[in-house]
């Protein structure tokens, strides 16, 4: 459901809904809507929104060195004080911990995936014909093998259907050679620093993906940074080379579809209360791990 927030509203993305604040600016506000195979489910998983937002925040502040980030502000008193008026003061308190008020960027038509560890789609692409975004790789590779160094693998920006692998010539097609670099180095930077953080507190980032964008010609962070729904966290005592680990992320829900006769199309299964707090339950450890904060600490979470 979007929330009733009396701006213009931009979109509504699987999780996210997006207003214009006026002034080069938007209001984003995550929810706690989660999909799966592309369906998005009836059954919201609590407080996820508000760890996604958490999250986002932190590595903003972290990555602030290596590329500035589009985020203003996550507090509802610095939001109303900013749109002087545009909005109600104060702000439905169920927005809290959940809202984002940032600069509008102007995005680039490409999804910035970093990869330090084959899974995924790329598996599936190594698995069948021998390389990663059409680029060869070395023999004998295995399921979650940590890659020589981590790679800059983008793909396209789907409006409907799948995103697709392209190579790195392709992008610089698409928003053109210099922007193409900056945003490689970028993003590898910023996952360089991520994969060293997480390390230190037990987590592999196996893969992520970040969202680039111009604001006034420069380039910056946007939308969310190395969440559970962006990225693939993995627990470092659980990685076996060969297998899938276990991840911080909606993978109680993946299994239990999986185990259904379902054909991956709406309308979904109905999840169980278990399956739903489990997946809470996920999102929450995650942020704990990654911060080393309590998440009850975090505006609008019940205490």
């Amino acid at each position: 459901m979007t929330p009733a927030i009396d701006l213009p509203h931009v979109h509504s993305g699987k999780v996210r809904d997006i207003f214009d604040a006026g002034d080069g600016l938007l209001l984003m506000v995550t929810s706690d809507r989660i999909s799966a195979f592309d369906v998005v489910m009836a059954e919201p998983i609590p407080d996820k929104g508000r760890v996604l937002t958490a999250m986002s925040a932190f590595w903003f502040d972290l990555l602030a060195d290596v590329v500035p980030g589009h985020l203003l502000s996550i507090d509802l008193d610095d939001v109303t004080g900013l749109l002087g008026g545009r909005v109600p003061d104060p702000l439905p308190a169920d927005l809290a911990g959940r809202t984002m008020l940032c600069r509008k960027a102007e995005m680039l038509p490409i999804e910035c995936i970093v990869r330090g560890y084959i899974t995924g789609s790329a598996w599936k692409e190594y698995r069948s014909s021998g390389t990663m975004h059409g680029s060869p790789m070395p023999e004998g590779l295995r399921e979650s093998d940590r890659l020589p160094e981590p790679v800059f693998t983008p793909s396209t920006k789907a409006d409907e259907g799948h995103d697709v692998n392209i190579s790195f010539a392709d992008a610089a097609v698409l928003i053109g050679p210099a922007l193409a670099e900056r945003a490689r180095s970028v993003a590898l930077e910023c996952y360089r620093l991520g994969v060293e953080w997480a390390a230190a507190r037990g987590i592999i980032i196996a893969d992520t993906k970040f969202e680039l964008g111009l604001v006034d010609g420069d380039l910056v962070l946007a939308d969310e940074v190395l969440t559970p729904d962006s990225s693939r966290f993995w627990p470092a005592d659980r990685w076996v080379p060969g297998t899938t680990p276990p991840s911080f992320d909606k993978q109680p829900v993946r299994d239990y579809l999986d185990g259904l006769d379902w054909d991956k199309r709406p309308p979904p299964p109905t999840l169980p209360p278990e399956v739903v707090e489990a997946t809470s339950a996920r999102y929450v450890e995650a942020y704990e791990l990654i911060t080393g904060r309590s998440f009850t600490d975090w505006p609008g979470v019940e205490r």
